[in-house]
This record gives C-alpha cells, structure tokens and sequence, in this order.
C-alpha cells in the first residue's frame, strides 16, 4: 500500500455510539483518513474489499463472528491490512487469542486521542503497540506452565472420555474399533500424561482440567 497520503482506517464495533465517537477522535489527525465503520465482523468482511483500509480498528466481543475470527479472516484475506484490537477486555485468553489471529495490536478503550493515533501509525508501518494489561496478560500467559492433557491426541481424548464412562478397555476396543493393545496403549500415555497413577484419578484430572465434559 502507498504510504503517501493520509492512512486509511475502519472502524469495527458493534456500538454505534463507540463508532461515531472514534470518528469525532481521530478526524482532528491530518495524517488519518477515517475511510467508513462496520457494526459486526460479518459487515466489516464485506467493507473492507471495498473500502481498502490499510488499519482497521477492531472490537473484540461482537455478536455473530467476533473480533478475534474476523481478524483472523481479514489478515487471511488482505494480509498487507493491520488491525489493532480496541476493546474494554485485558483478559489473557482475550489478548492472546486476538494476538494469534494476526492483530498487531491489542489496546483498551481508556486509550487517549493522541494515544489511538500513535498505535495507527506504528501499525501502519508494522509495529506493535500493548496496552500494558494485555502485555502483563501476554508475559503471564506465556510464564504458566501448560495446562494439564494440553499434549493429548485427539484419539486419547477419545479413549478419555469413554473411560470416564464407565467402559473397561475390552470396551473401549469395541466401541473405537481397534485392538486392545492399542486400547492399552493409549490408557497407558493418558495415565502418563496427566501424571496419574489410575484410570480414576486420569479421569478426575480431565474432569477438573476442562479436557472432557462430565458424562
């Protein structure tokens, strides 16, 4: 994209009030060109083939696709667009999944004017801006230790939640279709990597760690 001329940048937030106020903020930079707004992902998708923004300025927590897929989406489509996160949320899963969706920025709605416009440009020329909770968010994420069956298979998790049925390995060969071998095989690595010494207490931990639902 040319950077002569102002930057072009959309809006997206499902609050028109929100929208109509970042607009009356950020018309006052020369450098800016508010260039149009979208009120959900779904909308924002369709603009931005026709409004071609070069930063887009995305809420999170939207009805129908949120914030974080319609990044996703949008950086898959039009990679050369940056998009900067503009929410009222500092939470960890928050920050990270909109991180990993290809946002360059992630900044909290208390953020001033000159502030707003500051992150723009630094976006715009390919450099990040953390509001400092969604950068504590982001060191804490990535200090904890990996959650609990975070390394299972999905045919262990498979196995996992036949076991917390009731089903005895004979079973478990019946239902899945496989030798009892691999049944064992499979008990064998979950117990391993739950770090549990019995069929019962893998599956309390699964249970308590959100890895299967309780039957």
């Amino acid at each position: 994209m040319s950077d002569s001329g102002p930057i072009r940048v959309m809006l997206v937030d499902d609050h028109a009030v929100v929208r109509s106020g970042l607009m009356a903020f950020l018309m006052v930079f020369d450098d800016l060109e508010m260039v149009g707004e979208a009120g959900s992902g779904e909308e924002a998708l369709a603009q931005v083939e026709k409004l071609r923004p070069e930063v887009i300025l995305m809420d999170l927590v939207m009805s129908g696709i949120d914030g974080a897929e319609t990044t996703r989406l949008i950086r898959q489509r039009y990679p050369d667009v940056q998009v900067v996160v503009l929410t009222s949320f500092p939470e960890e899963d928050l920050v990270t999944k909109a991180l990993k969706a290809g946002a360059i920025s992630y900044l909290l709605k208390n953020v001033s004017a000159d502030e707003l416009a500051n992150a723009i440009r630094k976006a715009h020329a390919g450099r990040s801006t953390l509001a400092p909770e969604a950068a504590q968010a982001l060191i804490h994420s990535t200090t904890q230790p990996p959650k609990p069956g975070h390394d299972l298979t999905d045919r262990e998790r498979e196995v996992l939640s036949l076991m917390a049925q009731g089903f005895n390995n004979v079973e478990i060969a019946e239902n899945l279709i496989v030798s009892r071998s691999t049944v064992k095989f499979h008990v064998s690595n979950i117990l391993s990597k739950l770090h549990a010494a019995s069929r019962t207490e893998a599956v309390a931990i699964a249970m308590e760690n959100g890895i299967i639902e309780r039957p």
